[in-house]
């Protein structure tokens, strides 16, 4: 059960460019950007649940009476706190899951577009020997 074959000619890399020392520090950087990258989609789908959470959490409050105390929820523990002062604090932490998600957006949009230039050149001097797709 040998899976060797012979390599078909157009496969073969007796032309292929050589590697030099900047070439190596594009794919390095090339490498670094995609894995902050999908570091950074999957903190975006994190917070977008957690947001969602909150908008949820902003519904259930509404409707509850305003002399009424709620358990609100701060990082690990939870608190007894009153209906007003749970909306105030409900309406921080969406501003603060909203600015972050804009953050880590734009951090994404310049990973993207880093990766891309390096797309570009990388494809235009090592064409089909390299791949950069996932």
């Amino acid at each position: 059960m040998n899976n060797m074959r012979m390599l078909a000619e157009e496969e073969e890399n007796d032309d292929a460019a050589e590697v030099t020392w900047e070439d190596q520090q594009r794919i390095n950087t090339f490498s670094k950007l995609n894995t902050r990258l999908r570091g950074i989609e999957e903190k975006l789908e994190e917070l977008k649940q957690e947001k969602e959470a909150l908008d949820d959490l902003s519904t259930e409050l509404e409707l509850t009476d305003e002399d009424q105390t709620v358990l609100y929820k701060i990082g690990e523990s939870f608190l007894h706190l009153p209906q007003p002062r749970a909306m105030k604090r409900l309406e921080k932490d969406q501003a603060a899951i909203t600015a972050q998600l804009s953050a880590l957006a734009a951090t994404a949009e310049e990973c993207e577009k880093g990766m891309k230039e390096l797309k570009v050149t990388l494809y235009a001097k090592f064409g089909r020997a390299i791949n950069l797709d996932e």
